[in-house]
């Protein structure tokens, strides 16, 4: 997966048609197109994940565009990782588009609907909100991996497994625990606490 956005920089997309362009120029350098200046040669990457945080709203358009390149072609998986606050500020639109295969929603940095073990209500209010609102085929948990990775939203690994798990796992849109970021989790190890519970 490439992944496009984040919360650092300045980028937007000016208009549908500017995001038509960015979807042909993605499919030609990184998925299933051709282009003389490929950055990773031949690999050909599955799809593209939606980290937008900032920006013109013109990313529906965009994931529509690499939804009608793939049917000419390989498959394009779409993901997205908005905040847990819903309808998501810049994601909202895309997402509504039905086109997304796989959500990681951030419950981190936002503590109105982010877990906590004192008050899990507004971590599963939100939860619910996210899976009957948005059409995609699995939903993940997005965490920090360490006190360190997020100013909020640290889960202790045995409040994961005894209190967040046996929620989200009784849904049929579960589809695991996302961790930001790899980094943090080399330094603490929590992948590897709760690998065997997800």
């Amino acid at each position: 997966m490439l992944s496009i956005g984040g919360d650092a920089g300045d980028y937007s997309l000016s208009s549908a048609d500017d995001a038509r362009s960015v979807a042909v120029y993605l499919w030609n350098n990184f998925l299933g197109g051709n282009s003389n200046s490929r950055p990773l040669g031949s690999a050909v990457l599955d799809g593209i994940d939606f980290d937008i945080e900032r920006g013109e709203p013109h990313y529906a358009a965009l994931a529509r565009r690499l939804t009608e390149l793939s049917q000419v072609g390989k498959k394009v998986y779409l993901t997205a990782a908005p905040q847990c606050p819903f309808p998501d500020q810049w994601l909202n639109g895309a997402l509504q588009t039905g086109l997304f295969d796989y959500v990681w929603v951030q419950f981190y940095n936002n503590p109105p609907c982010q877990f906590s073990s004192s008050n899990p209500g507004a971590f599963k209010d939100s939860w619910n909100k996210w899976t009957s609102s948005i059409k995609a085929d699995k939903f993940f948990v997005g965490l920090p991996a360490s006190h360190a990775a997020a100013s909020s939203g640290y889960v202790p690994s045995n409040d994961l497994r005894t209190q967040l798990l046996p929620f989200v796992k009784a849904s049929a849109k579960y589809g695991g625990v996302m961790l930001w970021d790899r980094y943090n989790d080399i330094q603490s190890g929590y992948s590897s606490k709760i690998k065997d519970a997800v």
